[in-house]
């Protein structure tokens, strides 16, 4: 186990304010979080180092010693970093954002230019994005799912609809005279015996497009599984197989022809797109500034 300046940083704002909360407010992070630092600075150096009451966390002799060792060291690195940013030409804030690979490509990367701040993007699972944004790792994140954690906000900006897409060069005449008896249970036979092309992150697409059409989850497995859509939509571009996408991130390779649309499903699939941010956070400005190229990228979709 290695230890992470945070967790000291941490431990000095509960020492000097006395509570949870009021270190998070310092810290501009969430309670959870704070107590997540505190748990593994204990686990680490395996004393208890705060005495929990009602009102107030009051330091262990270990702790005060604590206290004393990591004092100066922290306000030597704290001088460092004012004495770094005096000397840049301007401050730059750093933002750290969570999303989807094909989301941020399709939205984001052209932008990062011209942002004036300092940007890191991370991937992932949604629930572990919730978490890292919980306690404060990350800043913004774009997500279908919201998550139940009290200091967090979800705020919904766009949809996405899942859809069911085909190579170019796939034969579908005998799965359109399906479709147009609305023979569902014989669509499904057959899609099933269809080459099938998926991410090991987008396998919940394939699932819950299946469940809500077919009330069923899906027995088999894709033919191809490929590292991102991306991959997906440049192997199905004049070829033969199937995919279920969402429409933003094929809607241009359906316009050049290169995949079909073949079913939007009955009913159609679709996902409400949150940002999801802290409550309290001083970065509001730069937050709001990404929103509005997320935002502005959609309404261009869906015009």
């Amino acid at each position: 186990m290695q230890v992470n300046l945070e967790w000291y940083r941490t431990f000095k704002a509960i020492f000097e304010t006395g509570t949870l909360s009021a270190a998070a407010q310092e810290l501009f992070i969430s309670q959870p979080g704070v107590s997540l630092h505190l748990n593994s600075l204990e686990a680490y150096t395996g004393y208890k180092i705060f005495d929990r009451s009602a009102r107030r966390m009051v330091p262990t002799e270990k702790g005060k010693i604590l206290y004393n060792f990591i004092l100066e060291p922290l306000k030597k690195l704290e001088a460092a970093e004012q004495h770094f940013h005096k000397r840049s030409k301007s401050e730059r804030a750093t933002i750290s954002v969570g999303m989807c690979f094909e989301t941020f490509q399709y939205t984001l990367e052209e932008h990062i230019p011209g942002l004036p701040f300092n940007l890191i993007i991370k991937f992932g699972e949604y629930p572990q994005m919730q978490h890292d944004l919980d306690n404060g790792l990350l800043d913004l994140i774009v997500t279908p799912q919201k998550g139940n954690q009290k200091n967090l906000s979800y705020r919904p900006f766009s949809k996405e609809k899942i859809v069911l897409v085909a190579g170019s060069g796939t034969d579908r005449k005998e799965l359109d005279s399906l479709l147009k008896k609305k023979d569902i249970s014989a669509v499904g036979n057959y899609l099933k015996q269809q080459l099938w092309y998926s991410t090991a992150g987008d396998m919940e697409h394939l699932k819950n497009f299946w469940l809500k059409n077919f009330g069923e989850h899906p027995d088999f497995s894709p033919n191809y599984i490929v590292p991102n859509i991306s991959s997906i939509i440049r192997c199905l571009s004049g070829g033969n197989g199937f995919s279920v996408l969402p429409d933003f991130l094929c809607k241009e390779a359906i316009a050049s022809g290169s995949i079909m649309l073949v079913w939007e499903g009955n009913p159609p699939l679709e996902n409400t797109l949150y940002f999801g941010t802290r409550r309290k956070t001083m970065y509001q400005t730069e937050l709001e500034q990404l929103q509005k190229l997320f935002e502005e990228k959609w309404e261009q979709v869906h015009s």
